[in-house]
């Protein structure tokens, strides 16, 4: 069924709609017909702006081409026991042709492709998801001014981020602890004080520099507990 069909449909369903509402005496059933009514025109109104586009589209079947594209960077995730859920905000996408919405699937990535929206078209990419996906289950949803890209997880194993890439930045953030359970503690504590050392700034030497001094005051009157930190 073409839109126009479409957009005929709903107006009759809309005059039938408008006539119960007019005849109807009882306030609860013209509140639910007034809840009809103003669905079926809202759906008209999107219908009618998706034959434009499509009109634009056939008179200048190069329109779509000569957009520019717009690299998408923001965007929100989270997880539910079977999917990897990723959220787009995008004004107005809603109101174009379905088909100019396109998501690509792979093991590991993903792209989504958004065609003349506002004259412009829209793409993001991710590459190196945390695990597989699993592509024929995969799918995408258009909400209002959303588009909604649902990975199939392979297993139900909980996500610790999005991709391999962020798993790394956070692993690299942490700080480097000994894990041998029967090393000194001290040793990791060092480990852990030479690397703030390393990566701080002149205030964070500054302060590590005065416990180190203050605990060698210590030690020299017996009652120090801090390793020796002279390797700063």
């Amino acid at each position: 069924m073409d839109l126009s069909e479409q957009i005929n449909q709903l107006e009759t369903d809309l005059q039938e709609i408008t006539s119960l509402l007019e005849k109807s005496e009882r306030t609860r059933v013209q509140d639910v017909l007034k809840l009809e009514q103003k669905k079926i025109e809202k759906e008209i109104s999107v219908k009618r702006h998706q034959k434009e586009q499509q009109a634009k589209r056939e008179a200048d079947p190069t329109s779509a081409s000569k957009a520019y594209t717009v690299k998408i960077n923001n965007y929100g995730w989270d997880q539910s026991e079977h999917f990897v859920k990723i959220y787009i905000t995008l004004n107005g996408v809603h109101k174009i042709a379905p088909e100019n919405v396109k998501v690509t699937f792979t093991e590991r990535s993903f792209v989504l492709l958004v065609k003349d929206l506002d004259g412009k078209n829209h793409q993001m990419t991710i590459n190196n998801l945390l695990n597989p996906v699993d592509v024929q289950d995969s799918s995408k949803k258009i909400k209002t001014d959303m588009v909604l890209v649902m990975c199939k997880k392979k297993t139900t194993k909980k996500w610790e981020c999005l991709t391999q890439v962020q798993k790394q930045i956070k692993e690299k953030d942490k700080p480097s602890v000994n894990p041998d359970e029967n090393a000194d503690p001290s040793d990791g504590l060092m480990s852990m004080l030479k690397k703030m050392y390393s990566d701080g700034d002149d205030e964070m030497k500054r302060t590590i520099n005065k416990a180190w001094s203050e605990s060698q005051d210590k030690k020299a009157k017996g009652d120090g507990d801090i390793s020796n930190m002279g390797m700063f």
